[in-house]
């Protein structure tokens, strides 16, 4: 039963982060292991920073606000 909600918690967290744009990091984590095993990954910090650049345009986008 508590393996049950605990799996659907992670579920509607992961949903209501995507739906408002913030990018999974575990599935990042996960996928990078999986398929690139040989190549460093991003800490949570510059993952973010990177999703925020490439949704909001960051440094390379131009926008200002």
């Amino acid at each position: 039963m508590f393996q049950n909600l605990a799996k659907a918690g992670r579920y509607l967290g992961q949903t209501a982060r995507l739906m408002v744009g913030v990018p999974d990091y575990d599935t990042y984590v996960q996928h990078m292991r999986l398929k690139h095993p040989d190549k460093p990954y991003m800490t949570y910090e510059e993952f973010f920073r990177e999703r925020q650049e490439a949704r909001y345009g960051g440094k390379n986008g131009g926008r200002c606000c």
